[in-house]
């Protein structure tokens, strides 16, 4: 079967609305329920022992009033806090472990969803408020979920357990204390939400920190060259201040509801040591049974605090829950992982009417009328047709914002056309999965983004199970292989966080060769030599060339002196095709292809060529001619 397409994208839409916090809370302890349950009867019968220690104690006391022995309710009595004791700890461990599986599962479903995230959605969040929903607010969700719902249902069963037994001993003390613990838990209902929504504050401040560092350290080399400590420092503490201020209001409403818990308790006591003690001296009660109603009042001081933090919890957890909730409804791209068994996909060679691959096997890459507008801005592309033949190299030129780059961006379906279609050897890539088009795909990006760690990572990153012979013959071809060479750990030299041990002209290097190694139908190249020197730009150029004769390339390019040999040079303008043809024709036929070869000394003001085109690519070299040094310095820089 083929997989079905995935609709077009527009202007993204907020997060749908979420289910109730609760109803999620209590989904993600679900799975859990038999172990959470288990943990609730060893909580319940350490609060057993708990509850039954004062009617030993009173039998105590009575037998020493009536000078009965006193030795077996005594053995009873350190028998029961022992149990308690032993209960408590292994329900401490059953539930910390569960605590941990319910962390672990919340963050492997948002991190899989994370990373799998559209573009247009990653393009408009800060990167660090969407660490801080993996770290702080799924830790917060843990406790909720296992600790937070236990300390709830064991305080409100010990309670009513305290006072059944109350009621046992006094029907009246019973009455006193159930009237001032229901006046202070009214209050409490008023400030518990408060305490929800003063989290959810805690938790954006705390994204917003997050996204204030990732913003400095991501760009790290410019706020330092441009002097700007002070003022990044300046910015993240306005983030973390927020924070600050939205901690204190949550921890306002938390210490506010533990006052509240230990004030009923100690209202209670006196409420019935006053009522009891005068019941006492009336004779209308023993002194033993008001001693041991007092003791169940101390015990209520447990339940009622362990009822009191399991709300907090909750109310914390339900405060961070929807912000998880809201990355549940962000656009993933679901179509990114390999096919199942027994999925397939619709090649080229497969579809009825495409046009055929070249001889190599290259296939073609058409536009058709494509058009597209970022959200919030004009159009990007107005209507783009064109045709790259198979086995063939294609470069993009025109003035920055023509819309070079959004091609590219839709050629891999980071985004979607508003209008149109993009073939690849005839096939309608919207038809296609995203994994299935970017198998086809190598991508060499502008900046040459490379990742931590070593430099044989980064070669095998999209290609894991190349030959060692093959990752040495692009070594080869890219003029990595003599500087590898000169590093005493070769390929295994750690390369550090963004690969800021290399120069600008390595990480491209490294890029193209990592390109290269997965042996694409289409190569995707976006100014991909722009920091080499000229011998290092022949070199690529020439592996570019060996390239194109078994898959379909395609340039962006501001320095025509690296596209002039392109067999086809797309001219845009404005989201638009100006024109289209081979060099010698476009300085002839195109007035803004011929001044930008002009600016470029390429050709003259009247548009006659120069002499010798390949070697002026030095002249507009930017950078990296000593790039053998820099390369062999890596060996040298601190790890």
């Amino acid at each position: 079967m083929t997989t079905a397409p995935q609709s077009s994208e527009g202007a993204e839409s907020p997060p749908a609305p979420t289910s109730a916090p609760l109803r999620v809370l209590l989904r993600y302890a679900r799975p859990h329920r038999a172990v959470l349950v288990a943990t609730l009867l060893l909580v319940l019968a350490a609060s057993a022992a708990g509850l039954v220690q004062p009617l030993v104690a009173q039998h105590v006391l009575d037998g020493l009033s009536d000078g009965r022995g006193v030795l077996g309710p005594v053995l009873l009595l350190g028998a029961l806090v022992v149990m308690g004791a032993g209960l408590t700890g292994l329900q401490s461990w059953w539930q910390q472990r569960t605590s941990e599986r319910v962390v672990r599962q919340i963050r492997r479903d948002l991190v899989f969803r994370l990373i799998r995230l559209r573009v247009p959605e990653l393009d408009r969040r800060p990167p660090g408020d969407l660490i801080a929903r993996v770290t702080s607010d799924s830790a917060l969700v843990q406790s909720a979920a296992t600790e937070g719902l236990v300390l709830v249902a064991n305080g409100l069963l010990s309670i009513l357990g305290a006072v059944v037994l109350m009621g046992v001993v006094h029907l009246g003390l019973l009455g006193v204390t159930a009237g001032v613990l229901i006046a202070v838990a009214l209050v409490m209902v008023l400030v518990l939400p408060r305490i929800r929504e003063a989290v959810a504050r805690a938790q954006e401040s705390v994204g917003a920190v997050g996204a204030a560092l990732d913003r400095t350290l991501g760009a790290a080399r410019t706020v330092k060259a441009n002097g700007a400590e002070h003022r990044e420092t300046e910015r993240a503490g306005e983030a973390i201040e927020g924070a600050y201020r939205a901690g204190l209001a949550g921890a306002r409403y938390v210490a506010l509801v533990k006052v509240l818990s230990g004030v009923s308790i100690q209202a209670a006591f006196l409420a019935v040591l006053g009522v009891g003690g005068a019941l006492v001296a009336a004779g209308d009660l023993d002194a033993s049974a008001l001693i041991a109603f007092l003791l169940y009042v101390f015990y209520l001081a447990s339940p009622v605090g362990s009822l009191v933090a399991g709300l907090s919890m909750l109310q914390q957890g339900l405060g961070a829950v929807g912000r998880i909730e809201q990355v549940k409804h962000m656009p993933v791209e679901d179509d990114v992982d390999p096919p199942g068994p027994g999925e397939t996909v619709a090649r080229p060679e497969e579809s009825v009417g495409a046009e055929g691959p070249s001889p190599s096997g290259a296939p073609p890459v058409e536009f058709r009328d494509v058009r597209f507008s970022y959200p919030g801005r004009g159009p990007a592309l107005r209507g783009i047709s064109y045709t790259v033949p198979g086995g063939t190299q294609t470069a993009l030129v025109g003035l920055s914002g023509a819309g070079k780059t959004t091609m590219f961006a839709l050629l891999q379906r980071f985004h979607e056309p508003s209008g149109g279609q993009i073939r690849i050897g005839g096939v309608d890539i919207a038809t296609l999965p995203r994994a299935e088009v970017r198998r086809r795909i190598a991508y060499v990006e502008q900046e040459s983004p490379v990742m931590a760690g070593t430099i044989e990572d980064n070669l095998r990153y999209a290609a894991p199970d190349v030959s060692r012979e093959e990752i040495e013959e692009v070594l080869r071809q890219t003029r990595l292989d003599t500087l590898i060479e000169r590093l005493p750990d070769g390929l295994r030299t750690e390369v550090g966080n963004r690969g800021v041990t290399l120069s600008g002209g390595e990480r491209q290097r490294l890029a193209i060769a990592r390109a290269l190694l997965r042996r694409p139908e289409v190569l995707l190249l976006d100014e991909a030599t722009a920091q080499l020197d000229a011998s290092n730009e022949r070199a690529l150029r020439e592996a570019v060339d060996q390239a194109a004769r078994r898959c379909t390339v395609i340039l962006i390019a501001h320095r025509l002196s690296t596209v002039t040999g392109a067999d086809q040079i797309v001219v845009l303008e404005h989201g638009l095709v100006r024109a289209a043809g081979p060099h010698a024709e476009l300085v002839e036929a195109d007035v803004l292809y011929r001044e930008l070869a002009s600016s470029q000394m390429l050709v003259s003001e009247s548009g006659e060529g120069v002499t010798d085109i390949s070697g002026i690519s030095a002249a507009g070299a930017t950078g990296d001619a000593g790039d053998v040094d820099d390369l062999g310095e890596l060996a040298r820089a601190p790890r």
